[in-house]
């Protein structure tokens, strides 16, 4: 079946009336369209059959000006140390549900650490030893993954190694020197990561240089995420198009606020985290000089000038912004077309906060910010390929390699430090990701449209973007034996089999 028979389908399968829209939208786009039950489908517990039409469309929210806005950027409050020894970092994270007022008028159920939207600040230095207990008081089994982070695949909260509701668990790891870079935490059970995510697990894992570069230059830590309230001021069920295309909420928060007004005396360092479910951040501020200055594993080698950034759901950078007059602007996040699936709305740029400038010069850098590591010639390859099916009356699945996630089968095997080519192949008429747990790679190239280019800066990646019928060859390697996870970092499109499982031996 085409690709044109399947969208035509699929719009009716969902009720809207604007087939030719969606063909329009995607045209001449081929691909296997064959799954499961989609009229019947209990997705984390959502039944798709019997939801009415407004959930299917995301009716019934409430608007975006109910949450205050220009107030002044909240920190993200920091997780205590309880340990006494050097070099140590003890503390406890206790999920659960926690009622949080929004406004004076509205009281909102989270699933929260710490009581905490977002989760507390975890800040450490590369060499540490951390040890975390986790309480578990949430209705549901759950885990804690510490996304990008080196750590053993037994203490890394695999779907396997589930907390059930009111147990905990110590996860315990030592970060190895050179891994300093821009990390975070959330759930990865089986088939509630989305749902818990949505629910507001989620914080930010830090971890610092024994000797930083950009010392002298002050920072600002801006942790993105999207929320999708109801009517009534509770947190929204994924409605089908979330789902299909993932879910996108209607208000767009840094540190847990909307719209919030940023102050920037002086040239600053920012780091910033896309941790939305499903939506696309590319960022752009004007009468500002923007320099990446370091990716989800660290600092690049030197600073690369871009006019915007896009970063996919789980990626990070860091960015240095240099202000180019005293002025006051919007950080925007620009319309960003990645191919979704139904009768949905048109992209349109966003105002994420209103940012206030002092102008300053670019500060004094040094010319090497940090010697990236090189891995060495690859010795193996392996070849993912991501799909769609989906058959009337029946559901969707997003597969790699024809299949979707089982947690009981190892899907690829790789050596214990060999270094490996992988080629990711997005066969799909929309946007995914790829990340994988447990260590970071870099990029070879991009082949799309037949043409391969090079990436325009080399950092240290855990998770990267593809377009549609997008190649992109990575070189990588694991350092640690047992299982890892690797999967497109849209939450529903995990949740619904995009998942696959490599042990490392």
């Amino acid at each position: 079946m085409n690709r044109r028979i399947f969208l035509t389908k699929l719009a009716a399968a969902v009720g809207t009336l604007a087939a030719t829209r969606v063909i329009a939208q995607t045209h001449n786009m081929g691909g296997n369209m064959a799954g499961h039950d989609m009229g019947n489908m209990n997705m984390s517990g959502h039944n798709m059959g019997n939801m009415k039409m407004g959930e299917m469309h995301g009716g019934g929210l409430l608007p975006e000006s109910a949450l205050p806005q220009n107030l002044p950027l909240p920190d993200l409050k920091k997780l205590i140390n309880t340990s006494s020894q050097s070099n140590y970092f003890s503390a406890t994270l206790t999920a659960k549900p926690v009622k949080l007022q929004l406004t004076p008028e509205l009281n909102t159920e989270f699933w929260a650490y710490n009581d905490q939207i977002p989760g507390p600040a975890i800040e450490v230095f590369e060499g540490d030893t951390v040890e975390i207990t986790l309480k578990n008081e949430l209705p549901q089994a759950t885990t804690i993954h510490w996304h990008g982070l080196p750590v053993p695949p037994d203490q890394d909260g695999n779907p396997q190694d589930e907390i059930a509701p009111g147990a905990s668990h110590t996860y315990k790891f030592t970060l190895p020197e050179g891994c300093a870079g821009t990390y975070w935490y959330h759930p990865h059970g089986h088939n509630t990561v989305a749902e818990q995510a949505f629910r507001g697990l989620a914080g930010v894992f830090i971890v610092k240089p024994k000797q930083d570069p950009l010392a002298h230059i002050p920072v600002q830590n801006w942790l993105m995420s999207d929320l999708k309230l109801s009517s009534d001021g509770q947190i929204a069920d994924n409605s089908m198009m979330d789902w299909m295309n993932g879910r996108e909420g209607q208000f767009v928060l840094i540190n847990g606020a909307s719209k919030p007004q940023i102050t920037l005396n002086q040239a600053t360092r920012a780091r910033i985290w896309n941790a939305c479910s499903g939506r696309y951040l590319d960022l752009a501020l004007n009468d500002a000089d923007i320099y990446v200055i370091g990716t989800d594993g660290g600092l690049l080698l030197k600073p690369h000038q871009v006019k915007s950034l896009l970063l996919s759901p789980g990626e990070r950078a860091e960015i240095l912004i240099v202000p180019r007059k005293s002025t006051q602007q919007n950080l925007k996040a620009l319309a960003y077309n990645r191919g979704k699936m139904g009768n949905v709305p048109e992209e349109v740029t966003r105002n994420l906060a209103s940012i206030v400038m002092t102008q300053d010069s670019l500060p004094t850098l040094p010319e090497q910010l940090r010697a990236l590591p090189l891995l060495g010639q690859p010795t193996a390859v392996k070849k993912l390929e991501y799909t769609e099916t989906m058959e009337m009356g029946k559901g969707m699945n997003f597969l790699i390699n024809g299949k979707k996630h089982d947690m009981n089968r190892i899907d690829l095997t790789s050596k214990l430090g060999e270094v490996e080519e992988w080629e990711i192949f997005n066969n799909s008429h929309m946007d995914h990701n790829f990340h994988i747990h447990g260590t970071q790679f870099t990029i070879i190239n991009h082949q799309l449209n037949g043409q391969v280019h090079q990436p325009e800066y080399i950092g240290h990646k855990d998770t990267i973007n593809l377009k549609p019928y997008e190649r992109v060859r990575i070189k990588i390697a694991q350092h640690h034996k047992g299982l890892r996870m690797y999967h497109c970092h849209i939450l529903e499109h995990e949740t619904l089999g995009m998942m696959g499982q490599l042990n490392v031996i």
